[in-house]
């Protein structure tokens, strides 16, 4: 007979019994976990995959680079096909720079600061634009980390609140009848520590990614630099020469 009446409470409780007695705020409250929890987790599968594509492509990129010699060279390179990755994208803006800057009469072009000036603002400019393309949708996982479980507490504190108020109308106020409501109204906690846990996880893994990226970035800007400056200068001092013969 006892356990007839286990078996009777353990199917009056439980998630779905939760869900099937839950009133409209409570049910509110777990579709907003839900749209977090799906908006997080497809974040994570498409930054992971696309900074995995992305590394793979700069690697590739990068090893070319090593071998170059010369703009031309260089020019080459990015010629084989549309900048696909960060560093291809910093190497076209710098070169663009450069070309910018020949077509600028010296006096301009000492107003900006010379050559040096220019491009070191050109070819910051693309790292800032690469940081803050790689910090898209972050926010929305620093949000589901912080605010989910907030947001199951209150579910939770709500749902405790009418189960209360249940029991105290109906007048069974024992132990066995308090437990099982609020048992349940715990499901909501639950649920936003289950939303919070892996977007919080997500989110310090994606920062210190990109803190690395861009420190790879930044040391490759300075050897970009190096090469067209050094190169510009050697083709401003040919010119004379050439012309001399």
């Amino acid at each position: 007979m006892a356990q007839e009446v286990g078996q009777e409470m353990a199917n009056q409780l439980g998630f779905a019994n939760f869900i099937q007695n839950v009133d409209s705020v409570g049910k509110a409250v777990l579709v907003f976990l839900l749209i977090l929890s799906i908006a997080s987790w497809y974040l994570i599968f498409t930054k992971s995959f696309a900074n995995w594509l992305e590394a793979k492509r700069a690697k590739a990129f990068l090893e070319k680079f090593r071998d170059v010699t010369s703009l031309e060279q260089l020019n080459s390179i990015l010629r084989q096909g549309k900048p696909d990755n960060a560093f291809a994208n910093l190497a076209t803006e710098g070169l663009s720079a450069l070309r910018n800057a020949g077509s600028f009469g010296s006096q301009k072009l000492a107003g900006a600061g010379g050559i040096s000036e220019f491009m070191t603002r050109a070819i910051r400019n693309g790292i800032d634009q690469e940081s803050a393309r790689s910090e898209n949708g972050l926010t929305i996982l620093a949000s589901a980390g912080s605010a989910s479980p907030y947001v199951g507490l209150f579910g939770t504190v709500w749902a405790i609140y009418h189960a209360l108020v249940a029991i105290g109308l109906s007048g069974q106020g024992t132990l066995d009848k308090v437990a099982g409501p609020v048992g349940e109204a715990l499901i909501m906690t639950a649920i936003g520590l289950a939303v919070a846990i892996p977007a919080v996880f997500a989110y310090n893994a994606f920062n210190r990614r990109n803190r690395m990226w861009l420190a790879k970035l930044d040391a490759f800007a300075h050897d970009l630099f190096v090469m067209l400056t050094v190169s510009n200068t050697e083709n401003n001092q040919a010119k004379p020469t050439g012309n001399a013969s």
